[in-house]
């Protein structure tokens, strides 16, 4: 019995044995010697499903994608097959010899380890030669495109930028999501929104494509010479067939991360023509419309008007300053206010641009308006061209009569007579000495004693006054909290304000008054840090948004000022709206 016994222990064991040597759970590296610039791929793969995979810690690599698992069952000759893989795409830190330490699972109750593996990692290499490695098929497959409309345009004349990502037939793209954006130095630029991304059919250099646009923007260039476009950079995932198949004859799939990019563009800006340029351009280029109007032709004085200046069109239409409307200075005119409707398409910028002064004339007559013109330069024919308004009558009905203006054309129609003198020609000299006397009055009784005696005992209920006013003063704190936050807004926004006019010495004040604002109220050093900080930062001291935007916006604009043309009356603008974000913040900070 005992020896029953023995052999049925032994055919156990015998057949665990047997059992565990049939699993499998190894690694596999796509090569052992590679470039810094190259991608590692790693497989682990075991023929057993299994839990609790642990992998190596991939300290000397940058994990650029997994783990992406796949799994396969197959029959073959009547036997079943299992396999399943982690595959780990992987970027060299730095060259040198590295080894990557064992990677753990767990199959049926027992633990499984891998065997570590040694890489060696050189220097950048031209061009991967690994027909195995899943980026070949990437590079030549899939293509990110910048095409640009015009690689020779004028200053200020609008370009287009369209990226296109075109990929083989044979390949699938999952996912991307950008790693550098271009900056679009010395251009202004506007982002065209694409609405839902469609999938097109196109040729790359001669051969069948799938396509999708991915960015259209708009560039005015602010510079002459040659200037750089930056490249966009994306990172994306792809699907791409490898050497395997499964049962049915099909070459298995497997995911890949790769960074492409659409690399830098240069174009060449020409200058305007200096010959013919007229003395009024102000830096307009496209095809426009100009017109000047008033609301009334006929009024009574101290009723008003509107007198608008309408630039309308396509063309740069943000970046040049409108023409000065003329009046007469004895109409009482009000700064302008700006009323734009400007939109821009992948044509560029297309709509209007006006500004109306508000007029209020004082007497009674006929006031002309002056002619005015606006020059522009036409792309269509390359020349200079000149539009020119009618002149206006602004017809006053009632009202009093300038005297000061009759008295002024009675002298100027006289200038031409000989001066007569008459009786009182010399009514100028006085005949009388009316002389005072010197003699001393009596302080007693007099103005002077009766305010000395009763002027402090009207003062005591002003003095009572003034401190009841001073304490409900003190004791109203929202007041005093919005006093104390315009007092800090003028206070950091002084150096701005005696810059006003002066565009690169006002906005750089203006951003420096900003940082330095956030600086003392949060105790935080803001210059390094971004826009999206600020905004975080500020909305976790719950500031509101629509004031968080209203500071980021201006941040914005004192770093575009430095490409687009500024008017005094914007630079004020944006001053008041500064003034009133640091007002805002200090009184909602927490």
């Amino acid at each position: 019995m005992k020896t029953i016994k023995h052999i049925t222990i032994l055919f156990i064991l015998l057949a665990t044995s047997i059992v565990s040597a049939q699993v499998k759970f190894e690694a596999k590296v796509s090569k052992k010697k590679l470039g810094v610039n190259e991608r590692l791929r790693i497989d682990f793969e075991m023929n057993e499903d299994g839990d609790n995979f642990n992998p190596p810690s991939f300290k000397d690599f940058n994990v650029v994608a997994g783990p992406n698992q796949s799994v396969s069952h197959s029959w073959v000759n009547g036997k079943k097959s299992f396999n399943k893989t982690y595959s780990y795409f992987l970027a060299p830190k730095k060259q040198g010899k590295f080894t990557i330490n064992q990677a753990t699972i767990e199959i049926k109750g027992n633990t499984y380890k891998t065997t570590p593996i040694t890489v060696v990692i050189s220097k950048a290499v031209d061009k991967p030669n690994d027909p195995n490695n899943p980026d070949i098929s990437i590079e030549d497959n899939i293509h990110l495109v910048a095409e640009v409309s015009k690689t020779d345009p004028y200053l200020n004349e609008a370009i287009t930028v369209v990226y296109k990502l075109y990929v083989s037939p044979n390949t699938g793209v999952s996912n991307w999501r950008e790693t550098d954006s271009p900056r679009y130095n010395d251009f202004w630029s506007q982002n065209i929104d694409i609405k839902g991304l469609k999938i097109l059919n196109g040729t790359y250099k001669g051969e069948d494509y799938r396509y999708v646009v991915l960015r259209k923007t708009v560039l005015y260039p602010q510079k002459t010479g040659k200037l750089e476009i930056e490249p966009l950079s994306l990172d994306i995932t792809v699907d791409v067939p490898t050497n395997r198949r499964n049962i049915f004859g099909e070459r298995l799939m497997t995911q890949a991360n790769k960074t492409i990019s659409a690399g830098s563009r240069k174009i060449n800006v020409k200058p305007l023509p200096e010959n013919n340029k007229p003395a009024n351009f102000t830096g307009a280029v496209g095809d426009f419309n100009f017109e000047v109007a008033t609301s009334k032709q006929a009024l009574n004085a101290s009723e008003s008007l509107q007198a608008t200046v309408t630039v309308s069109g396509n063309g740069n239409l943000k970046l040049f300053e409108l023409p000065k409307l003329s009046l007469p200075s004895s109409l009482e005119v009000y700064e302008p206010e700006n009323r734009d409707k400007v939109s821009t398409t992948i044509k560029g910028m297309q709509g209007k641009r006006s500004q109306s002064y508000t007029v209020v004339p004082q007497f009674k007559g006929k006031y002309p308006l002056p002619s005015i013109s606006f020059s522009y330069f036409d792309l269509k024919t390359e020349s200079y061209k000149t539009l020119s308004s009618k002149e206006l009558i602004i017809d006053v009905l009632e009202g009093p009569t300038n005297k000061e203006s009759a008295t002024n054309n009675a002298i100027t129609s006289a200038t031409n007579k000989q001066p007569v003198l008459g009786n009182d020609h010399f009514a100028f000299i006085k005949t009388k000495a009316n002389l005072v006397s010197t003699t001393k009055k009596n302080f007693f009784k007099s103005t002077g004693f009766w305010t000395a005696l009763l002027g402090p005992l009207l003062a005591i209920p002003l003095a009572i006054v003034f401190r009841n006013k001073r304490e409900e003063r003190l004791a109203d704190v929202t007041g005093n909290k919005i006093r104390k936050a315009d007092k800090l807004a003028k206070k950091y926004l002084s150096e701005a304000k005696r810059t006003l006019g002066q565009k690169e010495a006002f906005y750089v004040a203006l951003e420096k008054a900003l940082h330095n604002y956030l600086k003392a109220k949060l105790q935080i050093e803001t210059s390094d840090f971004s826009k999206d900080k600020i905004t975080q930062i500020l909305n976790e001291k719950e500031v509101a948004n629509a004031t968080v935007l209203e500071f980021v916006s201006i941040l914005k604009n004192c770093e575009l000022a430095r490409y687009t043309p500024i008017t005094q009356v914007e630079m004020q603008q944006d001053y008041e709206k500064a003034s009133k974000a640091i007002s805002e913040i200090d009184k909602q900070i927490r």
